[in-house]
């Protein structure tokens, strides 16, 4: 086992340490934290409770209230209410369980099929490695956004369907990046040890190679769930995401574009949570990249 694979239980104190000592990397965790809190509650409070806990605090996010349409933010309504007379801050929370959902389902998904599909082109080269590649780098011809869009009109609207598309988009970045740290580690001393010694594939695979890439995975997945959130606000914008009355960020911002002059809030609101959340995320990945990376210089930046 190498020293990498070795030192990789101490990997969570040093993005620990990080935090702990910086305050971009804890505005950024602080932010990630309360996203998933957001998601958490939407969910338990929907599927479980019936909406009970937000329509305590705050309003149904579903229930129309035509009398009330596009009021402006005040106590009963702070930011506001739609064109249906929804309540604006209820659907903000509940659109948070959708990018959540979507963002780290799509993550998911590419980085298994991704890290997969770089190991073993990384290890076995030759015709393998031309053959994925060269399949990497036909989906990369493509836009992410417009390959997702492509799926998505084949496989339909809900959210297994939007996280396939945004998965399958994301895939050549995970095995791009696994595939290029696998080459500098399948020739280690370490690697041959276990070949040597007769270890079968799938363990020299799976216990050798893959623990010694997974800086670069995690890195790799934190900038793209960023990525993600906001292609699915897009995608929901053009009215290929999730179905309504599900309520989404996207979905939102695409109702509020005919108001943006007259009511302000409906598109403030739910542009401010796209924009904090993803710059939540991107802090974050960046605070990870620097305590995993001592090259990047990363630990003498202090704020």
């Amino acid at each position: 086992m190498s020293e990498d694979a070795r030192s990789y239980t101490n990997v969570k104190w040093r993005v620990y340490r990080r935090i702990r000592t910086d305050l971009i990397a804890k505005l950024g965790a602080v932010i990630v934290v309360f996203s998933i809190a957001m998601a958490a509650f939407s969910i338990v409070d929907d599927f479980l409770l019936s909406e009970l806990v937000i329509e305590t605090l705050l309003h149904d996010p579903y229930e129309l209230n035509p009398n009330n349409r596009l009021a402006e933010p005040s106590l009963a309504h702070p930011f506001g209410t739609d064109e249906q007379g929804r309540d604006i801050l209820a659907r903000v929370i509940y659109g948070t369980r959708t990018s959540i959902i979507v963002g780290v389902g799509s993550v998911l998904f590419a980085a298994i099929i991704g890290v997969s599909l770089g190991i073993v082109t990384a290890y076995y080269g030759g015709l393998v490695d031309n053959v994925g590649m060269r399949a990497m780098d036909v989906l990369l011809a493509f836009p992410a956004i417009l390959l997702a869009i492509a799926l998505l009109a084949s496989l339909g609207r809900g959210f297994t369907s939007i996280i396939i598309a945004l998965g399958v988009a994301y895939v050549p970045s995970f095995a791009r990046v696994t595939r290029s740290k696998a080459l500098s580690v399948k020739s280690d001393e370490y690697v041959t040890a276990a070949e040597v010694m007769g270890y079968p594939t799938r363990d020299v695979l799976v216990d050798e190679i893959l623990p010694n890439c997974f800086t670069p995975i995690i890195v790799q997945g934190t900038f793209t769930l960023a990525v993600a959130i906001i292609a699915e606000a897009g995608l929901s914008f053009l009215g290929l995401g999730v179905n309504p009355p599900t309520p989404t960020w996207g979905i939102m911002l695409s109702g509020a574009q005919q108001y943006i002059t007259t009511a302000w809030w409906y598109s403030l609101f739910p542009g401010l949570a796209i924009m904090v959340t993803v710059l939540g995320f991107n802090l974050l990945g960046d605070s990870i990249r620097d305590a995993l990376d001592p090259q990047s210089g990363g630990e003498e930046r202090r704020l």
